[in-house]
């Protein structure tokens, strides 16, 4: 076995563990993507026996994929690489590596119930905590290995408690393993640990993604599993303006404000029978205000925008004000985010979530950037919401998304009127 990569000792440990099903507990950043997927290629040629490798969304499944074929280009075996469409009218893709030579394939998968079903052979399910419905993944992937001592990896970063990847820590039927940040230090890993500790800027964060840790959701706003169930793969994290612009139906923006030390955040929805659906964002990174006022107006000019609402504090006040008085205070509310109404948009945000009357894209800044915000109750019980600065925002996605549920909120007032003169043609039968 000649690896694509040169592996530590934890790796090579993985990748020669005779065990027919593993659970496995590795930090990030430490190349469990790299030994799982060798571990399966040198499984499957030993056996000569298909290989399913499910991922938690496309982006994924294709790094996973060519990760793989390096593998296989290093072992100088025939291969064919295949693309093809998973459903029609969806852009997932199903990669696949054949090699005829072992009459095997390697195939890999957007995590989903439909994806799969319907094939028989061993299963990688990588960072199996990120996979949406993982329950019903698991339903329907435990079935592709009962043929043939089928073997099945399970492989992730622990993401809260909510999810099948916790449930299974402690089941006897698994070989079970765990990778720390210090682990892969310890045997050989060349990083900079105190580097990477002072710079995520957060405890908890740090013992989840580098110490493995379970850590308790109690105090976290929007849970990962809250979250993860509103999450569709074929969103694009990006926002298009000439989709933007083509838009049939009403579309609301959320704008959160930013300058040197936080992004800018410009996140549209297209609102259909009241649900928001996620047309991408802009993330503006220290750009001056002036560009930033350019920007935010060629998404809010767009014909299908009916409501933007737009973080007014502090340094947002000037921005707000000339949005508003470029589009009109019925296109764009300037908001000041004081503590009650950010309690207020952001329950609104939690409620959307909870309903799954939100849909956002699979991606992982998103998720811990939603995660990030913690409850806490003051002394005089108010409700306190805060976020630590990490990986260059300050929860402002979650603002940007809470400022646009606020945006999309019907709220409807007393009907009011005014009486006038009689008018002159009133006692008239015909006009």
């Amino acid at each position: 076995m000649q690896p694509a990569f040169p592996l530590l000792p934890y790796q090579l440990r993985a990748v020669q563990n005779p065990a027919r099903f593993t659970w496995n507990n590795w930090s990030r950043q430490v190349g469990k993507s790299t030994a799982f997927g060798l571990r399966r290629v040198d499984r499957g040629l030993e056996r000569k026996r298909n290989q399913i490798l499910l991922s938690a969304g496309e982006r994924q499944s294709r790094e996973l994929m060519l990760k793989v074929r390096q593998h296989v280009e290093a072992l100088k075996i025939g291969f064919e690489w295949r693309e093809h469409d998973l459903f029609e009218g969806v852009n997932f893709k199903q990669l696949e590596i054949a090699i005829p030579e072992r009459r095997m394939r390697i195939i890999g998968l957007p995590a989903n119930p439909n994806t799969a079903r319907g094939f028989t052979g061993d299963v990688l399910l990588d960072e199996f905590a990120m996979h949406q419905h993982d329950r019903e993944i698991w339903a329907a992937v435990f079935p592709t290995i009962l043929r043939g001592q089928g073997e099945l990896d399970v492989c992730s970063t622990p993401k809260g408690r909510q999810n099948m990847f916790y449930q299974l820590r402690e089941n006897p039927q698994f070989a079970h393993s765990t990778v720390t940040i210090d682990d892969a230090i310890a045997d050989g890993l060349a990083v900079d640990r105190e580097v990477l500790r002072s710079a995520i800027g957060d405890d908890e964060l740090w013992r989840q993604e580098f110490l493995c840790e379970f850590v308790d959701e109690a105090t976290a706003f929007l849970t990962y599993e809250q979250i993860c169930e509103c999450e569709k793969q074929d969103l694009s994290r990006e926002l298009d303006l000439d989709e933007l612009r083509s838009l049939k139906g009403d579309a609301v923006v959320g704008i959160d404000i930013g300058r040197k030390h936080d992004l800018t955040v410009i996140w549209a929805f297209a609102v259909r029978e009241h649900v928001m659906e996620s047309l991408g964002m802009l993330e503006l990174a220290k750009m001056p205000f002036r560009e930033q006022f350019e920007a935010a107006s060629n998404v809010i000019c767009q014909r299908c925008v009916r409501r933007c609402a737009v973080d007014a504090s502090g340094l947002g006040m000037q921005l707000a004000e000339e949005l508003v008085t470029r589009f009109g205070d019925h296109t764009v509310e300037a908001c000041t985010l004081s503590g009650p109404f950010k309690e207020q948009i952001a329950s609104r945000m939690r409620n959307r979530f909870i309903d799954k009357l939100i849909r956002i894209p699979v991606d992982e800044r998103i998720r811990n950037d939603l995660h990030s915000v913690r409850k806490t109750v003051t002394s005089a019980g108010n409700v306190r919401l805060d976020a630590p600065r990490e990986e260059g925002s300050h929860a402002d996605r979650f603002w940007a998304a809470a400022l646009a549920c606020h945006a999309a909120a019907e709220e409807g007032g007393p009907i009011e009127c005014e009486l006038g003169p009689q008018l002159a043609m009133a006692g008239m039968r015909d006009w």
